[in-house]
């Protein structure tokens, strides 16, 4: 067996992106006479080693050669027909070329790109690329099962071949494109170029079927950017790097080995899924260990402070959402312990929640912070850190959580946490996803909770070396696909989350979805953002996750004046605390705009009213 196959049947592969959509954007014209495309491999070879190079800086470990239209039917249209051959050996060449230079440890796999055109015009240009020993052919772009049929036909009476990967468009008869492909013994088959929705609906419809589920066909999935949609009042497309990432990892899930992308997919989409992929390549199957115990239970954890003890005791509690400094500025600082002080001091509030980086910005980190407050305040309320999956890698997250217990933080909440680009400043800042939340939440539970690293090693020779985290986690009742965003949930429950805190909730309608859930051994804090003027709610209305009512802004826009805004905004928030509590939710969770009195009279109005 080759070492492409080898390796893909170890481990899924990550494929480069668009390469004709990315030189159009670095060149600024279409191919064309004099500006072909194909022809860049002998004239231009610079350019085209620089887009190698910059995929494979994205992480991707497999390159599709600037082939794609490399034969004689296509080149003759330019007057290049007597150049097939050097083109396909240079497009190997080139790509070869690309990985020396980066000097990868790992193996990086070429795939020779062929596109449709006339069998006829197959011979010269798979002379060049054979000559040049890719790791496999790859056929892409075919719009009928008939077509694709016809070329491989003419390949597979070829001698020494390397291993064959077909591609269709968009397949009419998903289960029998995949019959058909392992008749032929063709070891990987699956779609490119089309919409990632229709990728999407392929993957699904095939991920079950004989062929695959035995290994004799491996999955492949590169989808292109996708088009336009109506998107509430909007016309656009939401196919951003962020969710290619959430697609590629959804296609791990299903089987799929071979993923990358098509026209209009280029490195910043190749990177998120690089770190979405290693965020499901990464999980650890935890070792069992003969000293490990039963995870801390409900009684050890109730001493971990006020909002556990209500916790566990089946007692109302109350978060309140705190965003640490992001500055040197002392008085800045003081200002937010002083916020702390004054909920303390209010018997309304259970614990304090530190934001870990909010919206892509580096703020200091929550352990910090809360060492900050405790050193003048001491254990005023319970601390219950954010912690992101985005900025530490396994060992990091391990090491994180053993230094908050050494440090008496013992109430954690796990996120994934927003991604750098969200900030502009900080656009090429790189996030690590490692793990996901339900798997911080489970390897927390599991592990750490019950006495053992992340490895299945002991904590300790002490007796007793567990950890007796509470465990938190969050949930987005807006979610833009709600099906996932449930089935997460029921993941991070069935890892043992103690408590879910959800997004602000400023429509009730989507809570009903956690109804199934409730009563359960996990709680549900509702979370209620306290605005503070219609600008305030225009800022929050572009959040992801989160939908604002236009009743609300209207209500808001009544008023000209910021105060008379705030005012309205504060009887809003009241009126959604009274709702948490007459609808007998396990707690809240309060967010306001750093303004303590705001809050406090929010919770007075809205606790004891």
């Amino acid at each position: 067996m080759s070492d492409f196959l080898t390796t893909l049947r170890a481990a899924p592969l990550l494929a480069d992106g668009a390469m004709g959509s990315l030189l159009f954007e670095r060149t600024g014209r279409l191919s064309e006479a004099n500006h072909v495309y194909e022809s860049f491999n002998l004239d231009r070879p610079e350019l085209i080693e620089e887009i190698h190079l910059a995929y494979l800086a994205a992480g991707a470990r497999c390159l599709k050669t600037n082939t794609f239209g490399a034969n004689r039917h296509a080149l003759q249209l330019y007057g290049l027909e007597h150049r097939v051959a050097a083109i396909n050996r240079a497009g190997i060449q080139i790509a070869c070329n690309a990985i020396a230079r980066f000097q990868l440890a790992e193996k990086v796999f070429v795939l020779a790109s062929i596109g449709p055109s006339d069998t006829d015009a197959y011979r010269e240009q798979l002379e060049g690329l054979l000559d040049a020993k890719p790791d496999a052919l790859l056929l892409e772009t075919f719009h009928s099962l008939a077509d694709l049929e016809r070329a491989l036909d003419f390949v597979q009476s070829l001698p020494n071949l390397p291993p064959l990967i077909a591609e269709l468009t968009a397949p009419d008869a998903p289960l029998d494109f995949i019959a058909r492909m392992q008749q032929r013994r063709v070891p990987v088959a699956g779609v490119n170029c089309c919409a990632p929705w229709d990728a999407d609906a392929f993957v699904e419809a095939v991920k079950d079927a004989p062929a695959v589920r035995d290994g004799s066909v491996l999955l492949a999935a590169m989808p292109n950017g996708g088009g336009f949609q109506r998107i509430g009042n909007r016309f656009m497309s939401y196919v951003n790097p962020e969710y290619v990432g959430r697609l590629a990892r959804s296609f791990l899930d299903r089987g799929v080995r071979l993923i990358g992308g098509c026209c209009e997919m280029h490195p910043p989409h190749v990177q998120e899924m690089h770190n979405y992929l290693r965020s499901r390549q990464a999980r650890i199957v935890t070792i069992a260990s003969v000293s490990a115990k039963p995870p801390a239970n409900d009684a050890e954890k109730r001493v971990n402070g006020p909002f556990s003890r209500k916790l566990v005791d089946g007692e109302f509690v109350v978060s309140v959402e705190i965003v640490p400094p992001r500055g040197t500025d002392a008085k800045i600082v003081q200002n937010k312990i002083e916020f702390v002080r004054q909920l303390a001091a209010s018997g309304l509030v259970d614990a304090a929640d530190i934001t870990d980086g909010s919206r892509g910005i580096p703020l200091m980190p929550p352990g910090d912070f809360i060492n900050v407050v405790r050193s003048q305040l001491g254990d005023a309320l319970e601390f219950i850190p954010h912690f992101t999956a985005r900025d530490l890698n396994l060992m990091g997250i391990q090491s994180r959580l053993i230094g908050y217990h050494a440090n008496r933080i013992h109430n954690i909440l796990f996120i994934t946490g927003d991604p750098p680009k969200m900030s502009p400043t900080y656009p090429r800042s790189t996030a690590v996803f490692d793990l996901n939340a339900p798997e911080m939440v489970r390897l927390t539970n599991l592990c750490l909770n019950a006495g053992v690293d992340f490895g299945g090693t002991p904590l300790g020779k002490q007796p007793d070396p567990r950890t007796h985290f509470t465990i938190g986690t969050g949930f987005e009742p807006e979610a833009v696909n709600r099906e996932r965003e449930l089935e997460k949930l029921r993941s991070k429950l069935d890892n043992g989350a103690d408590y879910v805190m959800t997004q602000p909730a400023f429509r009730h309608e989507p809570l009903a979805a956690l109804e199934k859930f409730r009563g359960g051994h996990c709680a549900f804090l509702v979370g209620v953002m306290v605005l503070a003027n219609l600008d305030h709610a225009r800022r929050v209305a572009e959040v992801p996750g989160v939908v604002l009512p236009d009743a609300i802004l209207q209500k808001l826009a009544a008023f000209d004046k910021p105060d008379d805004q705030a005012k309205a905004a504060h009887e809003i928030a009241v009126e959604q605390v009274r709702w948490v509590k007459h609808e007998g939710w396990d707690g809240l969770y309060l967010m306001s705009p750093g303004v303590v009195a705001g809050a406090l009279d929010v919770l007075r109005a809205g606790l004891r009213g």
